[in-house]
């Protein structure tokens, strides 16, 4: 992530009500923030993120507001004041507020409590002397950046002097946020991100999947940057296993996929002095594959011919490269014919139009059900027709060029398939609204031995019949009588997950203040959400004996109390190595 604002980028902006406006940095454009006024989108440009900015009123000479950054010593004020007249009044045991001079202690000499309370205040709506037409008419002035405004409202409250200094701040509180006018910079991350979504947009296009739920999905998945894993092949060369690769079924819009992929460090966009360097790591792991690197272009090895010419020698190489990534990747599988990632915009990634800069591009691999499950059935999986090259040169430049940019799209999506197909994967996430029982039935073999298998949904009914299919009483009964599965009794293996468990989370916020500590009303519902997590085994073939010398050692408990001495059978197991086909 970037530590400065540049063009383009999506922020947010936080204003003084705490809501959340998620918008894109567009240069020579206005940003309109509604009641609070706009502004220019160069006045940010350029500027580190977590500053607040007021906007000032316009002059003469300009038809724009201008910008002026908030330092910290005036944003926090009120609580360096408030420190410092505690501390003032510490000596003698009492607190002195120096606005209404009111002396606060807790205990006075004779016991009693005393304490200056709002309870014979009475809240009259006729305190407040100016008129909604003053007000509206102070706001249209816009002057001083609403301070004058809260001022006026704040002399003109006849009951003022009757507030305690706690219902005084909330009232000058509530108008500040009513009236002030600032913003807050703040770059979008995955827990921003989440937050707006499930606080002001639909939390339903997210599954409801909150921050502390997301969270635990991407701990218990074990993600982490996979781009030094260690990568095994099995003997006959035909599987890769390991490399820090993960399989995801996403109807989350895309947020579960920019969770993984912000921990595997693949989610925001390279800088420019990085991308050289990626794209030689990535020439390195390209060469075994069907497809040659010459001066930034593709070359067919078959026809020797040029895929691609493009002036932009960069651009070229990064298409060559989609979805070409060996390690420290994502592979996402979906069930229509483009995989819904739309969140992934405020990232500046377009599944549909994918950036050639952005890691995504070669990180993220999708594919779907039907080019999983049975890839002849699939159309992008034929080949297309090879033509020789002695009616190649024939073509004109448009239709060569169409001919190179299908047999590069079968060449990737060949390469997504039977990667995906011939397993090894690091785990499996899944957050979906299909039946996870039938998710897991196609997708368990293609994990490793210890990879982890972590399933999130709304409700716990699906995960409750999930883990009954790996509970203890089955797996005892399939491994007494083995069966083939799927079949009424066993839907699925029960030998290959271990220690399925199904837990959930949530925060809450909590008003601590003395005497007035408890959690706030304001609180949302909706579903609770809850995961379900297991790990990848695999079967031992055979039988596991114990082999060993047997021994008759003597037992000396009943020696040493006096009775009969007794023999007992012993045995030294002896270690046996077992093959690798055979460990669990």
């Amino acid at each position: 992530m970037r530590a400065a604002i540049l063009p383009y980028a999506y922020v947010a902006l936080r204003l003084p009500s705490d809501t959340l406006k998620v918008l894109q940095i567009v240069p020579n454009t206005t940003i309109s923030i509604g009641k609070y006024g706009s502004f220019q989108a160069n006045h940010v440009l350029g500027r580190p993120y977590h500053l607040t900015f007021e906007i000032l009123d316009k002059t003469e000479d300009s038809n724009h507001s201008s910008l002026r950054v908030v330092p910290a010593a005036e944003l926090y004020a009120d609580i360096i004041e408030e420190e410092s007249e505690t501390s003032a009044g510490a000596d003698d045991g009492k607190v002195v507020n120096a606005k209404d001079g009111v002396e606060y202690e807790v205990v006075a000499e004779n016991g009693e409590v005393v304490m200056r309370t709002n309870r014979q205040t009475v809240d009259d709506p006729s305190s407040q002397i100016m008129s909604q037409d003053e007000i509206e008419a102070l706001k249209r002035e816009g002057t001083s950046s609403g301070k004058d405004l809260i001022a006026k409202i704040l002399e003109s409250h006849s009951a003022l002097d009757q507030k305690t200094a706690f219902a005084l701040a909330k009232y000058t509180l509530r108008k500040a946020k009513k009236y002030m006018r600032r913003f807050t910079v703040l770059p979008v991350d995955v827990p921003l991100l989440t937050h707006w979504i499930m606080t002001e947009k639909e939390p339903m296009k997210i599954m409801e999947l909150r921050e502390e739920m997301l969270a635990l999905v991407v701990s218990w998945s074990n993600v982490h940057f996979g781009g030094s894993s260690a990568v095994y092949t099995r003997e006959d060369g035909t599987e890769q296993i390991g490399g820090g690769r993960w399989l995801i079924v996403d109807d989350t819009g895309g947020l579960l996929v920019a969770a993984m992929a912000e921990t595997m460090g693949i989610l925001y966009p390279q800088e420019v002095d990085e991308r050289s360097e990626s794209v030689s790591t990535l020439r390195q792991e390209f060469e075994h594959d069907d497809t040659n690197f010459v001066d930034g272009a593709a070359k067919d090895r078959s026809s020797g011919k040029p895929q691609a010419v493009s002036t932009n020698r960069l651009n070229a190489t990064y298409r060559s490269l989609a979805m070409s990534a060996q390690t420290n990747t994502l592979t996402v599988i979906h069930a229509n014919a483009q995989p819904n990632l739309s969140l992934l915009k405020y990232f500046l990634f377009d599944s549909t139009d994918p950036s050639s800069t952005h890691p995504l591009n070669s990180h993220l691999k999708t594919l779907s059900w039907l080019q999983l499950l049975s890839p002849s059935d699939d159309a992008g999986y034929a080949e297309p027709e090879v033509v020789p090259d002695d009616i190649l040169k024939t073509y004109k430049s448009g239709k060569r060029g169409n001919y190179y940019r299908k047999r590069r799209r079968w060449e990737r999506i060949k390469s997504v398939v039977d990667e995906t197909r011939a397993g090894g994967y690091d785990g499996l996430v899944v957050a979906s609204f299909m039946n996870p029982a039938t998710i897991i039935h196609n997708a368990a073999h293609l994990l490793r031995g210890a990879a982890q298998v972590v399933v999130y949904s709304p409700n716990i009914e699906p995960l409750a019949e999930l883990a009954d299919c790996y509970s203890t009483v089955r797996r005892t009964a399939f491994l007494t009588s083995p069966t083939e599965v799927p079949n009424e009794d066993f839907p699925l293996n029960p030998t290959l997950l271990l220690g399925p468990t199904i837990q959930t989370a949530r925060c809450r916020k909590w008003q601590v203040l003395p005497g007035r500590t408890h959690p706030l009303m304001t609180g949302r519902g909706g579903a609770e959400g809850y995961i379900f997590t297991a790990t990848r085994v695999l079967p031992a073939e055979g039988k596991v004996e114990a082999r060993g010398r047997f021994k008759r050692r003597k037992a000396t408990d009943a020696s040493k109390r006096g009775g009969t001495e007794s023999w007992q059978d012993s045995v030294d197991v002896v270690p046996e190595q077992i093959p690798a086909s055979d460990a669990v």
